[in-house]
């Protein structure tokens, strides 16, 4: 078994409203210095097999499909 974490984030450039919110929120918490905060996803996945090469090309794949919007995010994968 493989395990995998994908993380997506916006790329630069794109507006993140949520990290907005999330800024103000924190900053109303008494969390003062906190600068630009942006918002993004993970995903742990488990793939059945020993083939990293063939899994890292799956999970590429699953992003390009469905994890990942690649218009406005970017994606990284690491192994655990």
């Amino acid at each position: 078994m493989i395990k995998a974490r994908v993380t997506v984030t916006l790329k630069n450039g794109v507006l993140d409203p949520q990290g907005k919110a999330i800024e103000g929120a924190l900053a109303s918490l008494g969390f003062d210095g906190v600068g630009h905060v942006r918002q993004g996803k993970v995903f742990d996945v488990e793939i059945d097999g020993a083939d990293r090469a063939k899994a890292e090309a799956d999970l590429k794949a699953m992003c390009e499909k469905l994890l990942a919007n690649t218009v406005i995010e970017n994606y990284t994968i690491a192994f655990d």
